[in-house]
């Protein structure tokens, strides 16, 4: 009789403020597309495990059977917490954002790995002063025209032109879910906020994350696999370096795996006092307990596309063994057709990496989840893509 391949996946979002359930109806629907387009079969369901959030996946890869059981790692409430800004609050976020990284330094130094992630987050900093200027310049014509007519000059003037200000701010701020300049600049805010290093009640969370591997590393599976996605990316490494860190990875147990998708850890790790995560970053790389891959894509432009973590943080040590990067490579494995349908989505093609490939290469989501291979089997003898960047560029380097 032919073994069944049983994995456990832990899924760790980005900042991301929406439900879990907009994942698993993600992964069935795209993982419905790449089955068919690859020609294996998966099924989906529930799972045995009833904690927390997620679904069942049961595969048939040429023969191999396998099952998988998938979670998702919450922290969406510390992100709703974070996003309940007044337009006032927000405008002194984006002060405060923008100072943290460009008196830090860590602005220009990110400007000389990837350009992309960079105008990104300056994206929201201009819509949120262009939507300012905007609506002082119309509060302050209307202003002035009433103040004349009126002649009392600015004791009307002055008034209207505050009210039609703010009028106009309430305004855009309506339609920000087409612009998404409030959500991006919470987003940035968050991780500026300490100046890089963690919260304390996202620290608390991270070590619940980590007391959750530590129980399933404790069940019979062939592998556990850790997934970290945009900023949850960086998350991902500090849970796994305090399960390692405190002993409890099992020497017998399931093989542990990390990847990493579309991240954007120099965004913190560049920040003054994200000692926290660059010792992580340090210690996670040089480790036997687990196997690290980290995949992005140049065509990414919310990520920073085949940045080695590790080295470009400035914390690369010795004996450094993590992570293999390696790209989507977005202009090979999906169709001119598709990528045309892509273009200037932003967001969409930051989410590809959990998405179906019309032409796949070697990276395929649904295949590393779901499929009969550990992630150390499926890559097996891979060298680093070609334009990896690990050059050292980061001016804080302290652990």
């Amino acid at each position: 009789m032919t073994s069944t391949f049983r994995r456990r996946v832990l899924y760790i979002p980005g900042y991301d403020p929406i439900p879990p359930r907009r994942y698993r109806e993600l992964y069935k629907r795209e993982g419905s597309d790449q089955a068919r387009i690859s020609g294996y079969a998966l099924e989906f369901g529930a799972r045995r495990d009833r904690n927390g959030f997620g679904w069942g996946v049961k595969g048939n890869f040429d023969g191999a059977a396998t099952e998988a059981e998938i979670e998702v790692l919450l922290w969406a409430d510390i992100v709703q917490g974070s996003m309940g800004q007044s337009i006032a609050a927000t405008y002194l976020q984006l002060a405060r954002t923008a100072w943290a990284y460009i008196g830090s330094g860590a602005l220009f130094r990110l400007m000389r790995l990837r350009r992309g992630p960079v105008l990104a987050a300056l994206y929201p900093v201009l819509v949120l002063l262009a939507q300012l200027f905007s609506s002082m310049l119309v509060g302050a014509l209307v202003g002035w025209g009433i103040g004349r007519l009126s002649g009392l000059d600015w004791w009307i003037g002055l008034p209207v032109m505050l009210a039609i200000t703010w009028a106009g701010l309430n305004l855009w701020r309506k339609y920000d879910g087409k612009v998404f300049a409030y959500y991006l600049m919470h987003d940035y805010a968050f991780t500026a906020a300490s100046l890089g290093s963690y919260p304390p009640a996202l620290n608390e969370r991270l070590s619940q994350f980590a007391d959750r591997i530590a129980a399933v590393l404790a069940d019979e599976w062939d592998e556990v696999l850790v997934v970290g996605h945009s900023s949850g990316a960086y998350l991902g490494v500090s849970v796994l370096a305090e399960l390692i860190r405190s002993g409890r990875v099992p020497a017998n147990g399931p093989k542990l795996s990390y990847l990493s998708l579309g991240q954007v850890v120099p965004m913190a790790s560049f920040l003054p006092r994200a000692n926290q995560l660059r010792a992580d970053l340090r210690y996670l790389s040089a480790r036997d307990e687990l196997a690290w891959v980290d995949v992005t894509a140049p065509g990414d432009a919310c990520s920073f596309g085949l940045c080695d973590p590790v080295s470009v943080s400035g914390v690369e040590p010795a004996d450094r063994k993590h992570p293999l990067i390696l790209s989507a490579a977005f202009k090979q494995t999906l169709s001119a057709e598709k990528q045309k349908e892509l273009r200037g989505r932003w967001f969409r093609l930051h989410f590809q990496y959990l998405c179906a490939f019309d032409q796949p290469g070697d990276y395929d989501y649904f295949a590393i989840t779901a499929g009969p291979l550990t992630l150390q089997d499926r890559f097996a003898g891979r060298q680093h893509s070609p334009g990896r960047i690990a050059r050292a560029v980061n001016g804080w380097t302290a652990t």
